[in-house]
């Protein structure tokens, strides 16, 4: 054992060495666990055993793909106060809509291009229903079927499925019918329900969130999963979301990875709020990968934090920096993040990783490996 991990075992703090143990010998940490570590282990402490569990899982490798993004609309029928990218659907005039064929056209412009996958989210748009995305799916994968399609939030599914009279389950077999290969993790915001009731208490609730994920993972297709930290929530609030994808995850093994996602205070209703630290931020990726061992990823959107913070997120248990999403998504520039023409080429996000220590890997959206860049 390395002389670090040595330490930490003959650690003063008897709870923090307890956990170490655990965490060196493969074992489950508990709740309670994880709200020690929140509340008291140091962060050099959180990096080490987080890089251990990082390693065991995936050695020096760090992932990404290639991809795109097409974000249909920003009009939305929800108002959550921590937004800062949708706009009302009665304040349209201040909103953009695209037609299918538009759509369509951002694919055909990666046409030669070994793009691996399409990420398609956008605001709650009441006239974008299932009928109209089916199509959408259909259209791609016609045109371009090696074409991943990644799309459509829990929020966003919640809402089609609703108002087409569909069942979950009915809903997600239409979809996937048509061309759906897995969908991201956004919308899971923060599960205490008086929290989430809060921030955003139009949108579904956990429990539905929790199921249409369930649901998507027993008709046979992968997803991501999602926090959103640093606003009102607290660290037992953090634990509580973690065990709920961890009771998932046990259940369905369909999760792909892990994304914290930071709260950001720009132009939204929540802008009174201060944004927590690059060690807090630290911290969550740590604690996250340690406490949800279950999980085979914990991935950082480099966009939103900034490609030095990204960089730096690989010590503390990530090892996944999602893509070159080189079309410049608004989502993440309209919420203030750091990056605010988020666009990386291949091989500028290959020596981000290379500087880092770490080992590029090419991957598709499942994961499986393209290129390893020695």
């Amino acid at each position: 054992m390395r002389f670090i991990e040595e330490q930490l075992l003959i650690s003063s703090d008897e709870q923090i060495k307890n956990i170490s143990e655990k965490v060196f010998d493969g074992e489950r940490i508990t709740d309670e666990d994880a709200l020690y570590l929140f509340n008291h282990a140091e962060l050099s402490i959180l990096g080490v055993l987080a890089n251990y569990v990082r390693e065991k899982k995936n050695g020096k490798y760090t992932y990404f793909n290639r991809n795109f993004h097409i974000e249909p609309t920003n009009l939305c029928v929800f108002s959550c106060k921590f937004c800062s990218y949708s706009q009302e659907y009665k304040h349209k005039e201040t909103g953009w809509e695209m037609t299918i064929e538009q759509m369509l056209d951002k694919v055909k412009a990666y046409d030669g291009v070994p793009i691996t996958e399409v990420h398609i989210v956008g605001g709650v748009h009441p006239k974008m229903d299932a009928t109209f995305f089916g199509e959408l799916l259909a259209e791609i994968k016609n045109h371009r079927p090696d074409l991943h399609i990644k799309a459509f939030t829990a929020v966003e599914l919640d809402y089609m499925f609703r108002k087409a009279k569909m069942s979950t389950k009915e809903g997600m077999e239409y979809l996937i019918s048509k061309g759906l290969n897995s969908i991201p993790g956004g919308g899971a915001e923060i599960f205490d329900e008086a929290t989430r009731l809060e921030i955003a208490g139009d949108k579904c609730d956990s429990a539905k969130w929790l199921e249409i994920h369930q649901t998507a993972h027993e008709c046979g297709i992968r997803s991501n999963c999602t926090m959103l930290y640093g606003h009102i929530e607290t660290y037992e609030h953090r634990v509580d979301h973690m065990r709920r994808l961890r009771e998932l995850q046990d259940k369905t093994k369909g999760f792909q990875t892990f994304i914290p996602l930071k709260f950001r205070n720009s132009d939204n209703d929540m802008s009174h709020v201060p944004e927590v630290t690059l060690i807090e931020d630290l911290k969550v990726y740590a604690i996250s990968r340690i406490y949800l061992d279950n999980f085979d990823h914990v991935k950082a959107y480099w966009p939103m934090l900034g490609r030095s913070s990204a960089q730096l997120t690989q010590s503390f248990g990530v090892d996944d920096l999602d893509g070159t999403i080189d079309d410049s998504t608004k989502i993440y520039s309209m919420a203030g993040s750091e990056e605010q023409n988020p666009t990386l080429s291949t091989d500028e996000l290959i020596e981000l990783i290379r500087q880092s220590g770490r080992i590029p890997v090419e991957r598709d959206t499942l994961y499986n490996t393209i290129k390893i860049y020695e």
